[in-house]
């Protein structure tokens, strides 16, 4: 039989696939429960815009044909609300399609990809997938320190990747200290900052001091790019719809690695009716501030600590390792996320719910750790 493993690229045989949250259905299937909750994904409890779904519902009349691969209407309505050209955005299938990108277009196995210790788990995948060498910068307090980042860029350096707010630890870095950082960068590295979690920053309930909108920064530093996505605040994780804001010549260059219509039409369409909805944008905010809030005061009453995060999700140090008592929190029918690949053995990832959710959540915690 044909070994496939030698078949392979050099920096795919040793991968490991990227594990998301485990899925009601499965957890159901494997346990023979009812009455599950999920807070592993960071998803939106509100569900998406009510306009978004009608849009959704009105493109099944047209899926027998290929939808557009420019995205002009999502496009244009990004392009009024961010104040940016069509030129400068590229639309992905997600986010990660957009790291992605930036990764194949500009990284090849001879450069180095620089990223934070606890940063996204796809950020590892894509530069191994490359060939190329991942500099892991160690954290300060959870999340990126800049000045190490900084020194640790050599000529062989490429691509550096910034998420702000950082997932799964939830901290941020201010817009003085992140433009001073970019500023910085020699002529020949990339840096592709992951905002995937925006919206929810940007709320002033949830206490985030000077947090930037890189967008606005895009005119003035060409190696950067600003990566956005439908996925979260807006509810829509199920159709995929990303974008990135970047110079125009670089957006080019992505374009040239995208696949044809790599967004479909449902979302597309979801995604443009989603950004008229000011309405469920403020009520999944307010919802998730209160939830942030409700999560924090029920750990304090476990005697819990945890990182503080300007996210949709917050990681509880539970301290003891984790994994046990992520096992024993599915049995009682309640989905998290551990984060030990992360270098975090011993913290839960959870989202923020609804009301209830949260509330059983902390009931379902308390009673695994036997407080």
């Amino acid at each position: 039989m044909t070994d496939f493993l030698h078949l392979a690229a050099p920096g795919v045989r040793q991968l490991k696939p990227y594990q998301p949250g485990k899925p009601i259905e499965e957890l159901e299937r494997e346990l023979g429960i009812s009455n599950i909750i999920k807070l592993a994904s960071n998803e939106n409890p509100l569900g998406p815009s009510p306009l978004a779904l009608t849009a959704a519902r009105a493109g099944l009349e047209d899926v027998w044909l290929y939808p557009d691969g420019n995205g002009f209407v999502l496009k244009d309505r990004l392009a009024a609300k961010l104040g940016v050209a069509m030129e400068q955005l590229i639309l992905g299938n997600g986010s990660s399609d957009v790291l992605e990108f930036a990764v194949r277009a500009f990284v090849t196995p001879q450069d180095e990809v620089l990223f934070s210790e606890h940063a996204f788990a796809v950020y590892p995948i894509l530069t191994q997938a490359a060939g190329a060498k991942a500099v892991v910068v160690p954290a300060r307090d959870w999340g990126h320190d800049l000045t190490a980042m900084r020194a640790a860029v050599t000529e062989r350096t490429r691509l550096i990747f910034v998420a702000n707010p950082n997932n799964p630890t939830g901290t941020w870095l201010p817009a003085a200290e992140l433009e001073a950082f970019i500023a910085g960068l020699p002529d020949h590295v990339m840096v592709l900052v992951d905002e995937a979690y925006f919206e929810y920053a940007s709320d002033p309930a949830l206490g985030a001091r000077d947090y930037p909108d890189a967008v606005a920064w895009v005119g003035r530093y060409p190696n950067l790019v600003v990566a956005r996505t439908f996925s979260k605040c807006y509810g829509l994780a199920g159709l995929r719809v990303g974008y990135g804001v970047c110079h125009p010549q670089v957006a080019d260059l992505l374009n040239r690695v995208r696949p044809p219509f790599n967004v479909n039409s449902l979302g597309l369409a979801a995604a443009a009716a989603a950004l008229d909805d000011v309405e469920h944008l403020q009520q999944t905010l307010e919802l998730n501030a209160a939830g942030m809030r409700q999560l924090v005061a029920g750990f304090a009453s476990l005697d819990l600590r945890h990182i503080s995060s300007i996210g949709n999700f917050v990681s509880v140090d539970t301290g003891r390792l984790a994994a046990p008592l992520y096992d024993a929190l599915l049995k009682e029918g309640v989905i998290v996320r551990p984060v030990a690949n992360y270098g975090m053995p011993n913290h839960l990832r959870v989202t923020v719910g609804l009301p209830e959710e949260n509330d059983r959540f902390i009931a379902a915690l308390g009673k695994v750790l036997g407080r």
